[in-house]
């Protein structure tokens, strides 16, 4: 494609860098306080130890963002537990059972992927960045193994902007990668100096920049790559050379946000933004206490200057020297500090920064219920605390939802889901959360239900029968799994339901027939005698 150019693309990072830059000098100071070593603000410092933060001297922060990032593991994206299921947005094709076991069979086939590909390893990291920076990238490939590979990329390497839509779709990361592995990747579409460093110096380390946007050149009917939704170039640094110009019709990044705001690309407001006040008062009040104990247990001393050069005892119960006049050694100072009202106030602010981060949510989640958790528990404890995390939540899923849509497509290309019936060709596929987190924001659906059907079985008992045929109880039961996240293999299928009753309509018709019979016989037999049965009666009344 010669319709782009290196200076092109070389202009379009500066813009996306400038921006970047007015929130670099934040993102750098959260970094110091929580997360010092998941950061590449630079890229030369890319492979290179990364030096301690001297600010942190207390471990509230990380173990705050520590358990913000298990809570959402296992309450938002658990690998043991159905966190997602697909279906179709129509009302009548929603129920259809057809549909409901080729969505089961595209489920198990999406969590067979994301086991064996490295996502569940990849979600940790996403969740802490995202809970301190307010937004974090991850990287979609196309693997022949696995179906797809994800990457995670430190917060300073990457830059992206949005559309009128408020959705991501310009990506610019800078990043550092080894001669050998720059060879591997291009070939001969190297440049010299990347052919000679494979021979002599295979390690040695190159800036590299992937570009991404949607491209100004796009056909729908196309035989290149080069003119899909999305262009993708990967160019050297310093040199005015592609090493890669292709397209995608997939955008190939995913970027989890804590927040939507359409006047900025990046979010304004997260966990770590909110508790960074609270976290720098809590290191002042750490040092502050430091001193209130030191003055108190390693006091400075004041005495004769016999006794200068004296070791002092520090044994209870030892010998205290004293010189000619009777003078020993006292401390300077004779303080008391409040050391319990500093300690509480310290211990408040470490309570306030894990509030920060739903630690008190998640540890109420963790712990309900000895038979495990359950959505319905959930809210029974704490249901407020789940609209503190509905935002949040919603941000996320909606991150998951391209990851998700992403593999589905990544199915239907490679051939290894079975196609839909073109019956249904038309029917939108959706993707639909059911973790424990996501349970518990419907379970004052499933609350309803039970309420309702309570209350109309009630009202039903005590005044008029008939009006429990006001319930469509079928619908009931197919809406309660569907609010409750149980499997369609659990349920009977609507065909399945109507031979039963068809079934059981004609056992009951039999039943009266025979009954009837029984009864018109005892009539006949009453009639004829205790004696006449049979041929006897008949004749009686002239039928034989």
């Amino acid at each position: 494609m010669t319709f782009y150019t290196v200076e092109y693309f070389q202009k379009r990072k500066q813009e996306l860098e400038e921006i970047f830059n007015v929130i670099k000098p934040d993102l750098q100071e959260l970094s110091d306080y929580f997360l010092p070593r998941s950061t590449q603000f630079l890229v030369r410092n890319i492979r290179k130890p990364i030096a301690k933060s001297k600010k942190i001297i207390d471990s509230t922060p990380l173990i705050a963002l520590r358990n913000f990032s298990s809570g959402m593991m296992s309450g938002a994206t658990s690998p043991t537990t159905r966190w997602f299921k697909t279906t179709f947005d129509d009302n009548d094709e929603k129920n259809n059972f057809y549909l409901k076991k080729w969505c089961h069979k595209q489920e198990e086939l999406t969590r067979k992927i994301l086991y064996s590909s490295n996502f569940y390893q990849c979600l940790p990291e996403i969740y802490k960045q995202l809970g301190v920076f307010g937004f974090s990238a991850l990287g979609l490939e196309s693997d022949y193994e696995n179906v797809v590979n994800f990457r995670i990329l430190p917060i300073g390497s990457y830059y992206y902007a949005k559309n009128s839509q408020g959705i991501v779709d310009t990506f610019c990361r800078v990043y550092s990668e080894t001669a050998k592995n720059i060879y591997e990747n291009y070939g001969q579409n190297c440049p010299d100096v990347i052919k000679e460093a494979v021979k002599n110096n295979p390690y040695k380390l190159f800036e590299v920049m992937h570009y991404v946007e949607k491209n100004k050149y796009y056909k729908e009917k196309r035989l290149s790559s080069q003119f899909a939704k999305y262009v993708s170039v990967v160019i050297l640094s310093g040199k005015n050379e592609f090493l890669s110009i292709k397209g995608f019709d997939k955008f190939p990044y995913v970027v989890f946000e804590s927040g939507f705001t359409s006047d900025f690309d990046y979010p304004q407001d997260s966990p770590g933004i909110c508790a960074l006040a609270d976290v720098k008062q809590l290191m002042t009040m750490v040092k502050e206490y430091a001193k209130a104990v030191k003055k108190i247990v390693c006091p400075a001393y004041k005495g004769p200057a016999s006794l200068k050069n004296k070791k002092l005892a520090d044994v209870p119960g030892a010998y205290i020297e004293e010189d000619e006049n009777g003078r020993g050694i006292s401390p300077v100072y004779e303080v008391n500090p409040r050391i319990l009202e500093l300690k509480e106030e310290k211990d408040e602010l470490k309570q306030i920064i894990k509030e920060h981060f739903y630690n008190d949510l998640f540890a109420m989640i963790l712990s309900t219920a000895e038979r495990g958790r359950t959505a319905t528990e959930v809210n029974e404890l704490k249901e407020e605390k789940m609209v503190l995390l509905s935002p949040l939540l919603e941000q996320i899923h909606n991150s998951l939802k391209q990851i998700l849509f992403w593999i589905y497509d990544e199915e239907i290309k490679t051939g290894i889901l079975e196609p839909l019936n073109n019956k249904y060709s038309n029917s939108k596929f959706q993707i639909e959360f059911v973790s424990t987190l996501a349970q518990a924001q419907k379970v004052a659906n499933i609350s309803s239900m039970e309420r309702f059907t309570t209350f109309v079985s009630n009202i039903a008992n005590s005044i008029d029968p008939i009006l429990k045929q006001k319930l469509n109880a079928e619908k009931i039961i197919e809406d309660y799994a569907t609010y409750a996240n149980i499997s369609p293999s659990q349920l009977v299928s609507k065909t399945e339901m109507d031979k039963i009753r068809k079934e059981n309509l004609k056992n009951q018709n039999q039943q009266s027939q025979i009954q009837m019979a029984k009864e018109g016989s005892q009539i006949l037999q009453n009639m004829g005698g205790v004696d006449s049965f049979g041929s006897d009666l008949l004749a009686r009344f002239g039928i034989i």
